[in-house]
C-alpha cells in the first residue's frame, strides 16, 4: 500500500510541470541539479545490481538442471555456477549492443505470464508430484523481518520507470487505475508463490522456490527454465539506461563514445560481482532495503512535499508521509545492516 501510494505521488509531482517526463527530471524539479544527480544515481545503481541479480538468478538455476558440468582448462577448474554465469553473459551480450531495445521490451512484457505459469508449476509440483504440503516454518521470525522488508520492498520497487510509463501512455488520467491494478496482480501472484513455499517447505525454502523442487520432474522442468527467459530477455534493460548515462556522460567530455567497449565493460562487470557475492536472496534484500527503499519510499516523499510545500499538503497526508518516512529510514538502516551481515557470512 504504502509502495502504491508513493507511486501517485510521482505522479501528483509530473502534474507539477508539464517538462517533466522522468524520475529524474522530479528530482531537478524539486532540488535542481544536485537533485537530478542524487535520483539518477541511486536508480541506476539499483538497475545495475538487479542485473547482477539475474545472472546469478541464471547460474543457480541452470546449475540445479546440470549440476556436474565444469570446464577444465589447464590446471584451472570452473565449477558449473559460475560457468553458466559466464556462459550466459556471453549469450546476452549481443543484445546490450542494441541502441534500440523496442523489441525486447515486447519480449520482457512475456514476464507478466512466466509468472503466472512459475506459480502454476510450483502448484503442480505440490499436488501431482508428491511434493504435497507437509512442512511448516516459524509463522513469524522477527530475526529476518528487516530482510523480508527488504525484499518485499524490492518487489514493488518499480518507481525508477513510474513516470516514463506515465508519460507514454495514451490517457493519463487513468494511470492511478493502471497502478493500482498492476499492484493487486502483483500481490495475488507474489502471495501465492509466498503460500505455497511455505506449505511445500518451511523453513528450508531457499532464496529461489526453484531450488528446492525435486529434479528430473517436469513441473521442475518447466518453471525452472521459464524463470530463466525473464533475466534474457530483461537484463538488457537493466543495463541500458546505465551504459547509456556513461556513454552520454564520456561524449561530454571527450565528444565520442566507443558504445560496443563502454556496453560490454558494463557486462563484465557485472559478471565479475556475480561470481564475488553469489547470493541471490541476500543481494536481491540488500537491493530493496538500501536502494528500492529510497527511490519507491522515501524520494516520493521528499519530492512531493519539496514541490508543492507542508503548508499546501493536507495535515493527515502529512502524518501519513511523516509516518513513511521513518518506516523506511528504519528499514533501510535494519535491512541494509542484516543483508549486509548475510552476504559477509557468506563470503
Amino acid at each position: 500500500m504504502i509502495c502504491c501510494y508513493t507511486g501517485l505521488l510521482l505522479q501528483r509531482c509530473m502534474k507539477a510541470d508539464p517538462r517533466i517526463r522522468t524520475y529524474p527530471d522530479i528530482g531537478e524539479f524539486a532540488f535542481g541539479y544536485l537533485g537530478r544527480i542524487f535520483v539518477s544515481v541511486f536508480m541506476y545503481l539499483e538497475l545495475y545490481l538487479v542485473a547482477i541479480g539475474f545472472l546469478i538468478l541464471e547460474g543457480d538455476n541452470l546449475d540445479k538442471l546440470f549440476p556436474d558440468t565444469k570446464l577444465i582448462v589447464g590446471t584451472v577448474s570452473i565449477a558449473s555456477k559460475q560457468l553458466f554465469v559466464m556462459l550466459v553473459a556471453l549469450i546476452i551480450l549481443p543484445t546490450t549492443w542494441l541502441r534500440s531495445l523496442s523489441v525486447l521490451a515486447y519480449v520482457s512484457a512475456g514476464g507478466v505470464l512466466a509468472s503466472v505459469i512459475v506459480v502454476f508449476s510450483v502448484l503442480w509440483a505440490a499436488t501431482v508430484d508428491g511434493v504435497g504440503f507437509g512442512e511448516r516454518g516459524r509463522f513469524l521470525n522477527l530475526s529476518s523481518l528487516p530482510t523480508a522488508l527488504g525484499l518485499y520492498t524490492f518487489c514493488y520497487g518499480g518507481h525508477a520507470v513510474f513516470p516514463t510509463l506515465c508519460t507514454s501512455m495514451k490517457d493519463k488520467s487513468k494511470f492511478s487505475k493502471v497502478l493500482l491494478l498492476c499492484f493487486i496482480t502483483c500481490t495475488l501472484n507474489y502471495g501465492s508463490m509466498a503460500i505455497l513455499g511455505y506449505l511445500m517447505y518451511g523453513d528450508s525454502v531457499n532464496s529461489q522456490v526453484t531450488l528446492n523442487l525435486p529434479t528430473g520432474k517436469l513441473s521442475s522442468k518447466v518453471a525452472i527454465y521459464t524463470t530463466l527467459i525473464n533475466p534474457f530477455s530483461k537484463y538488457a534493460l537493466m543495463i541500458a539506461p546505465v551504459a547509456t548515462a556513461i556513454e552520454e556522460r564520456l561524449i561530454t567530455v571527450n565528444k565520442r563514445s566507443p558504445t560496443l567497449l563502454i556496453r560490454s565493460l558494463v557486462v563484465l562487470s557485472t559478471v565479475v560481482i556475480a561470481l564475488t557475492i553469489p547470493f541471490f536472496g541476500s543481494l536481491m534484500a540488500l537491493i530493496g532495503s538500501l536502494l528500492s527503499i529510497i527511490v519507491s519510499m522515501m524520494l516520493p516523499c521528499i519530492c512531493y512535499i519539496k514541490i508543492f510545500g507542508a503548508s499546501q499538503v493536507r495535515k493527515v497526508e502529512l502524518v501519513l508521509i511523516s509516518g513513511i518516512l521513518l518506516t523506511g529510514t528504519l528499514v533501510a538502516i535494519t535491512g541494509t545492516y542484516a543483508s549486509l551481515k548475510e552476504i559477509i557470512l557468506q563470503l
